[in-house]
């Protein structure tokens, strides 16, 4: 536990996808020892601060910008204090860790990446689903629609949906009637079938399943216009392919057939 108390570094730590308990053990340690945590507000599971010190000091970081952030972890190290800056999911996924470490760095401080379970994998597992299946699947494209954001030209939709392999798509279910227009045009046959999960491993997660062809009017049902993910593919179909790697005519390295 020595370097994980290291008052010296901020540590970045993936919050998970918003069930408390699928925060990593090494995530949870620091949260127990934090003394200053910058915690993204509008995001995560504010329970995750059940796990912090009575007096730690909590600052919700949904109406900051980047300087104050900065600001608030550097008087947390000058001051000698545990610092951890808690984001939703993994952090390497449609998170900011970059542009906060480049300044970080530029100050002087360390910092370092503890690494969450990403909605995507929430998603999955409330399904019962694998991403990768025999003969159907065996690559997984994470992507979102262009926004405030932009999304370079040889990323776009239509390109990933030529290859009509798994697909999870982030922060788009607002324009899901035109990401799924955009899929079909791509490639993706009208027939392909779709999950929605809003908020993947919270207690009011909830999934909506369909095909491209009528996902979009089943999400605007639902009510769902923020906080979920769009699945889509194969892979969430009837057909599936037993793996060879428990046949029991199939050789490796520790089982002879």
């Amino acid at each position: 536990m020595a370097d994980h108390t290291d008052a010296q570094t901020v540590w970045f730590v993936g919050a998970g996808p918003g069930d408390k308990d699928l925060i990593t053990l090494k995530g949870y340690r620091l949260l127990q020892q934090a003394q200053v945590v910058i915690y993204a507000g509008s995001l995560i599971n504010t329970e995750l601060l059940e796990y912090c010190p009575p007096d730690a000091q909590c600052h919700d970081s949904a109406g900051l910008h980047l300087e104050q952030i900065i600001d608030l972890m550097e008087a947390g190290v000058k001051a000698g204090k545990v610092v951890v800056r808690l984001q939703t999911g993994d952090v390497s996924l449609y998170g900011s860790v970059r542009e906060q470490g480049e300044v970080l760095t530029r100050r002087g401080i360390r910092w370092q990446v503890v690494p969450g379970v990403s909605a995507f994998l929430g998603a999955a597992a409330e399904l019962g689903v694998e991403y990768t299946v025999p003969d159907v699947s065996q690559s997984l494209i994470i992507t979102r629609l262009e926004g405030r954001t932009p999304v370079p030209e040889r990323e776009q939709l239509e390109a990933f949906a030529s290859h009509q392999t798994s697909m999870a798509i982030y922060l788009s279910v607002q324009r899901i009637h035109r990401v799924a227009e955009r899929l079909i045009e791509g490639g993706y046959p009208h027939t392909t079938p779709v999950a929605v999960i809003y908020k993947a491993t919270w207690p009011e997660s909830q999934t909506v399943r369909g095909t491209l062809a009528d996902i979009a009017d089943k999400v605007r049902d639902a009510g769902i216009r923020k906080t979920a993910l769009i699945l889509v593919g194969a892979f969430l179909g009837e057909e599936f392919h037993y793996s060879r790697l428990y046949a029991a005519d199939f050789s490796h390295e520790y089982r002879k057939a």
